[in-house]
């Protein structure tokens, strides 16, 4: 018996493992595959690493500290921020560093381990199956954090959260690509794109960049995203900073993720609360949804352990979670956003493309451009 039981081991998942171990409870941490690299950019804030991970500094990141953006027409406006150890990452060294402080903080990781029910008694869910190579596993917890991405099943199976539909997710594709560019290695790039949607470069070395673009909202049923993606890194303005005709690909990915913001109504349970990508924690407009889903992590575990010193793991006493601080925050600064989505990206990216033109020449109408697209994201 674990005192809690996280399936996933994400950011979320690995976070909310370690604070709860760390307490001295028994966790369970369980993962379907260590080796799997999430389709991601990899750009992680310097707030991720100054309160919550300054191990990241093992992982001798390209750092970056300014970025530039592109809106449909390639209007560019930039900017510099402090101080300068946001980072990009490889998702797969990354994760596997955050479950490693996980297991070294006393969760024990099971890997190969894909989670699809919950163990039932009297209705009440005391546990959750999972399928492995060596067939179906139980394990039995008294509290079971959901932080499996937004496919959960657990997610739908716990009644909290229904099936996302299409025009509630962002579908997006990115590659790691290798081979000589003109990328500054201290600069992400961001393209807004005239459909619902956007791309990116972010370099991981000198020769190596992270570079994907998707949509999101009801463009997800009117462009493929293979055209769209062949279309982006072919483009003449990207080829401006990727030159080259014959990248090594190092790896490649597709991946659905949720685009309007946290369901609120879906975070917590009699001994269930969900966190990371299952519960919405990535922002509506630039897709960022690391640093959310560690704080998610991180104030789920505060709100177990107070649950399971109080020996009361119903929802009234688990409801802390979505009422701690950060999270209220988090949910506000996303809901700003998912209403911004619809006026920016009217007639085709048209309001952007005014926006960068007047940014370009305002100095203070600049600033308050990148705060609307990136207030939030690297301060929790």
């Amino acid at each position: 018996m674990y005192d809690v039981i996280i399936s996933g081991a994400g950011p979320a998942g690995s976070k909310c493992a370690e604070v709860v171990a760390k307490a001295g409870y028994k966790v369970a941490l369980i993962e379907k595959d260590v080796n799997w690299r999430k389709p991601c950019g990899g750009a992680v804030g310097a707030g991720a690493i100054e309160k919550y991970y300054p191990q990241l500094k093992q992982l001798n990141s390209t750092i970056i500290n300014s970025v530039s953006m592109f809106s449909a027409d390639y209007h560019k406006i930039k900017d510099t921020w402090e101080p300068k150890d946001s980072i990009v990452v490889d998702r797969l060294a990354f994760d596997n560093l955050l479950r490693t402080i996980a297991v070294e903080s006393g969760a024990t990781l099971f890997n190969e381990n894909v989670s699809y029910d919950f163990i039932l008694e009297n209705d009440k869910k005391i546990g959750i199956k999972t399928k492995s190579p060596s067939g179906i596993k139980e394990y039995y917890g008294k509290i079971i954090v959901i932080a499996d991405g937004m496919s959960s099943k657990l997610a739908q199976k716990s009644g909290l959260r229904t099936k996302w539909k299409t025009p509630e997710l962002g579908i997006a594709k990115c590659a790691i690509l290798e081979g000589k560019n003109k990328l500054e290695k201290s600069r992400i790039y961001i393209f807004f794109r005239a459909y619902k949607g956007y791309g990116w470069i972010f370099p991981l070395d000198e020769n190596r960049f992270n570079i994907g673009c998707g949509t999101f909202g009801e463009d997800n049923l009117n462009y493929n995203l293979n055209n769209i993606y062949k279309e982006f890194i072919n483009d003449p303005h990207i080829k401006k900073y990727c030159p080259e005709s014959n990248y090594q690909e190092i790896w490649k990915g597709s991946y659905p993720l949720p685009s309007i913001g946290i369901i609120e109504n879906c975070l917590f349970g009699d001994n269930i609360l969900i966190i990371g990508d299952a519960a919405g924690f990535v922002s509506p407009i630039s897709g960022e949804g690391i640093l959310p889903s560690i704080v998610s992590g991180q104030v789920a575990a505060e709100t177990a352990i107070n649950a399971l010193k109080s020996n009361n793991i119903s929802k009234q006493t688990l409801k802390a979670y979505k009422k701690h601080p950060d999270i209220k925050n988090i949910i506000m600064n996303f809901r700003l956003k998912y209403s911004l989505v619809k006026f920016f990206f009217e007639n085709k990216g048209e309001k952007i493309n005014r926006m960068f033109m007047l940014a370009a020449n305002d100095e203070d109408f600049k600033k308050q451009t990148f705060d609307l697209f990136f207030s939030g994201i690297y301060v929790y």
